[in-house]
């Protein structure tokens, strides 16, 4: 759960936005929208999800994983969070 402030708020505008996707998508399905153009609002939903999922993974795992940072070292840390970021967004896409 995104605990500051910020991180809450791009959260619940990450939402807002899928909820907006979702809307439009069942509108489309109603006024009998083309199958590859639902398919590509799927996907954008999708990316979307993927999107969120990532923002909220690396919220958790910055403030699980700094709160054990060695003082002394910090900037190491820090690096390898980046790192770990980088490639769970990658994953992810």
């Amino acid at each position: 759960m995104p605990y500051s402030v910020e991180d809450k708020k791009r959260t619940v505008v990450r939402l807002r936005r899928i909820k907006g996707q979702i809307e439009a998508l069942e509108r489309a399905v109603e006024a009998g929208t083309e199958c590859r153009l639902l398919l590509q609002q799927i996907a954008a939903m999708r990316g979307a999800a993927g999107g969120l999922m990532a923002e909220v993974l690396e919220i958790h795992l910055r403030e699980t994983v700094t709160s054990q940072q060695d003082p002394a070292h910090p900037s190491v840390m820090d690096d390898q969070m980046d790192d770990i970021v980088k490639i769970l967004r990658a994953y992810l896409k």
